[in-house]
């Protein structure tokens, strides 16, 4: 395919671009050279009335170790990505998919972060990956700038590693496109080392009026917004707000991780704070280079990425440390529907800057943000957006408002664990069937098992019920000896235990002509207990039928989650205890141990069939993480035991067929 001159021309910018950057060192400070002039933008944007887009693909070099094996060779390769707006309306927020497909790893990006990864960098990128702006996060418009290019356009330098690629393959990504609501990509013109795209409005998006000078606040299962409260010459107060909005998402003993990436740290902190507190990081940093006159001994972190988790309760009205609304409850945050007042978190920081940020007016949120939790959700989140400045009332009680100096907001969602990544699972018994149905082969990792004694890709072997009591390392005598009753062949090595510190059991209680009864049992196999514990429960087939649980509290008033009954304790039973030794030193460990009944109808069901799975879950979420399900039902025992009765029949009448003839 033959290439144009302008798109030689313009490749060729790209090249020198490259090679000043890179030959001149600079890439290294991520946070000087702001003011560089621009390469021109560009030709194939000439005929874009919209957001262009483009890819180029630069070098690539083979890596160590150097391997026979095509598919195994690692390459490092450079490229670049530019986004442009060419057309009339500003892009607030700006989001880039780039399709990668070669099993690349990310090892660098400038002007950008993704947002698909909460840690550092290198982040597998093979099934392609999203990125935004970092520190612009806005395209502005060419008629607002006076065609002020570096405030319409961003240059995206990429640098990683791919595999599975001989020489004469150019390692290109499957597509580009802007990846925010409300715009439509056609398909990538695309060159051997070049490609592009216009990317348009949706005429039929209906996009809601933004009057606002910035992005309308965003849903989610869980938000954070960082305020600036105040701004000084080489700092800034700001405050951090953590909202719950998921009814079915809790944290316990919460662990927050941001980057900072200007050479920021944290000077001090109100109602939360930083396990690691060390100052060494700046003064063997640039902070130590720049602010010779800090004395560094008051200061709290100095790490890039730092570790933010909530105050003790008993710190909450600590005038130092303390005095924070919403602050100190240990790390709890629970769902709006359990304590709305428990429902956010809230933390304020001082924050120093390095220059050349020093001025009053730059400021900066940091990116990379990700929470976790003892056994929680797990949110992935996207970068910080700008928003309209937040709204306080006026400390003094006066009838007038007072505003944030800037503000951004972090927006997390659920994700689902991977297979064999869970933190808890679910095991299935019924009335009909003489066998359990356990929690799946290493359903929450193997990891810290030794996998040469047990087989980790081996279906979980049928169990008699008494045994879930015991933990699932205790159990292989049960199961092989349930196996020979069965005469099912036990195989060499078992199959490893799900290694989950929490199990649930759901079964099936009883089954009539008007309704059923399910019965669920909670077991805490871990050394912790867990307080203001929930479960919810997706039930596809019989939602409509939920009548009443008897040992716990539960509803089915859930907003946006749907055929979803929650569960939790009752006043008094709020803690769901830890495992604890049996009463000889000989006997296996004791979990921490809840249950109840439920009951259903088969009024507004009276199609559903329980047996064959209506009465079964089709999700389970302890404390919001999805736990692992098995992959089958209890089987009923009717055929065993028509099949032993033909054996019985049988062999009587061959007896009595010889005897008479």
């Amino acid at each position: 395919m033959k290439v144009s001159g302008v798109k030689l021309l313009f490749l060729a910018l790209i090249l020198i671009h490259i090679r000043t950057q890179t030959n001149g060192a600079t890439l290294v400070d991520d946070y000087a050279d702001e003011e560089k002039k621009a390469p021109a933008p560009p030709p194939e944007m000439d005929n874009c009335n919209g957001v262009f887009l483009s890819y180029s693909f630069t070098s690539r070099t083979k890596s160590m170790p150097l391997l026979k094996n095509v598919s195994a060779q690692p390459w490092t390769f450079d490229s670049m990505a530019t986004i442009v707006n060419a057309g009339t309306e500003e892009v607030k927020g700006w989001k880039m998919y780039i399709g990668f497909q070669h099993k690349e790893i990310l090892v660098s990006l400038t002007n950008a972060v993704i947002i698909d990864s909460a840690g550092d960098f290198p982040v597998a990128v093979g099934n392609g990956t999203t990125i935004s702006g970092s520190p612009s996060t806005d395209l502005k418009t060419s008629i607002d700038t006076a065609g002020d290019y570096t405030q319409i356009a961003v240059q995206i330098l990429i640098k990683g590693s791919m595999f599975g690629l001989s020489e004469k393959t150019t390692p290109m990504p499957k597509n580009i496109s802007l990846a925010n609501d409300g715009w439509k990509c056609p398909k990538n013109t695309k060159y051997k080392t070049y490609m592009h795209v216009c990317c348009k409005r949706d005429p039929k998006y209906k996009a809601k009026s933004l009057k606002n000078q910035y992005m309308p606040k965003q849903n989610g299962d869980l938000t954070f917004t960082y305020d600036v409260l105040k701004s000084y010459e080489g700092s800034y107060e700001a405050q951090v707000t953590m909202d719950n909005n998921s009814p079915i998402g809790k944290l316990d003993r919460w662990n927050l991780t941001w980057e900072w990436m200007r050479g920021e740290f944290i000077y001090s902190m109100r109602g939360a704070y930083t396990p690691r507190m060390d100052y060494s990081g700046c003064i063997y940093g640039l902070a130590g280079k720049y602010l010779t006159g800090l004395d560094f001994t008051q200061v709290l972190n100095c790490d890039k990425r730092p570790t933010i988790t909530d105050l003790p309760l008993i710190k909450a009205n600590d005038t130092k440390v303390g005095k924070v609304p919403y602050c100190c409850k240990n790390g709890t945050l629970l769902p709006p529907l359990m304590d709305p007042s428990k429902s956010r978190a809230m933390f304020q920081l001082r924050v120093y800057k390095i220059p050349p940020d020093v001025s009053q007016k730059v400021l900066y949120p940091p990116q990379k943000w990700n929470i976790t939790g003892y056994l929680n959700a797990r949110y992935k989140c996207g970068p910080p957006i700008r928003i309209d400045p937040t709204e306080f009332p006026e400390p003094t009680g006066l009838d007038a408002k007072t505003y944030a100096i800037a503000s951004w907001q972090v927006v997390c969602n659920f994700t689902t664990p991977e297979k064999k990544k869970s933190r808890c699972c679910v095991s299935f018994t019924a009335y009909y069937s003489d066998h359990a149905v356990p929690c799946p082969t290493c359903a929450c990792g193997c990891d810290s098992i030794d996998t040469s004694k047990c087989n980790p890709d081996k279906t979980a072997m049928l169990i008699p019920p008494e045994s879930l009591l015991v933990p699932a390392e205790n159990r292989s005598k049960k199961a092989r000896a349930y196996a020979a009753l069965k005469h099912k062949e036990v195989p060499r090595k078992l199959p490893c235990p799900d290694n989950c510190g929490v199990s649930i059991n759901w079964h099936l209680n009883s089954n009539h002509k008007s309704g059923w009864t399910a019965r669920m049992t909670l077991f805490n196999w871990g050394d912790l207990p867990f307080v203001d514990w929930f479960v919810a429960v997706e039930m596809n087939k019989a939602y409509k039928g939920y009548d009443q649980v008897y040992s716990f509290n539960g509803t089915k008033k859930l907003n946006n989650v749907k055929n979803t009954i929650f569960f939790q304790a009752l006043k008094g039973l709020e803690y769901l205890m830890q495992e604890k030794n049996g009463s000889k030193s000989s006997d296996p460990r004791i979990p921490g141990k809840q249950q109840s009944v439920i009951s259903f109808t088969k009024k507004y069901t009276p199609n559903i069939n329980v047996e064959k799975g209506g009465g079964f879950p089709s999700k389970v979420y302890f404390n919001g993480e999805e736990c692992a399900l098995p992959s089958r039902l209890p089987n009923s025992g009717h055929a065993s035991r028509i099949s032993i009765t033909t054996f019985v029949f049988v062999a009587i009448a061959t007896f009595l067929l010889n005897r008479f003839h």
